[in-house]
């Protein structure tokens, strides 16, 4: 039998999902070794600034722990965006994911700022102002 053949009868047994599920985990342990790769490179030049050599497991925990970190703020941002009615993320989606650190909100609230030309970026809609208020005066 063709090859071709064999691997979509294959897909057909298993529902003709088998392909994107491996793919969608190709893709994560292609990320989770890059980042891996970026850990080592990160903890052997900043072990190397103190005159220190940092071991392979704790490096190695330390990218786990950064994979897992970046899953759950994916999943995260994902429900907000899907908790407002959109299929988009957008920036404020990132910004709320980070409410419960205060530093991490500020760092993201100026980077925004800096993306958006120094407007202010609050993740919030700004209410425009409507024709009753505008004939509003005050004695």
């Amino acid at each position: 039998m063709d090859p071709d053949v064999e691997t979509l009868a294959d897909d057909d047994v298993l529902g003709g999902d088998g392909g994107e599920a491996e793919r969608l985990e190709a893709e994560a342990e292609l990320l989770r070794n890059r980042l891996r790769l970026a850990v080592i490179n990160i903890a052997t030049t900043e072990g190397k600034k103190v005159g220190m050599e940092i071991a392979d497991p704790v490096v190695a925990c330390i990218a786990d722990l950064a994979f897992k970190s970046a899953e759950q703020l994916a999943k995260d941002v994902e429900l907000f965006a899907q908790h407002a009615g959109r299929k988009s993320i957008r920036m404020g989606d990132v910004i709320l994911t980070a409410h419960r650190n205060e530093h991490l909100m500020g760092q993201l609230r100026t980077f925004c700022q800096d993306l958006k030309g120094k407007d202010p970026c609050t993740g919030k809609k700004r209410k425009k102002s409507s024709k009753k208020d505008d004939n509003v005066t005050e004695i």
